[in-house]
């Protein structure tokens, strides 16, 4: 610890791996991933649909998220 000067910050002890390159192109890879992401959301406003309607079926009822 002293040779770091007392420094706490984990960085300074564990090594921090290279980042290995996959060779895929940016663009690429993010187009995949936004593409990806928006899949997500969508899947996740079904889920979200089918719970109020669960809900409503026994009398409960959630307000609308404001955004």
């Amino acid at each position: 610890m002293r040779k770091h000067k007392n420094m706490l910050t984990p960085g300074r002890y564990v090594g921090i791996p290279d980042e290995e390159d996959d060779g895929v192109p940016f663009e690429e890879k993010m187009a995949k991933l936004t593409a990806e992401l928006v899949q997500q959301m969508q899947q996740g406003e079904a889920l979200d649909a089918r719970i109020r309607e669960n809900l409503a079926r026994v009398g409960f009822t959630l307000p609308e998220a404001s955004g």
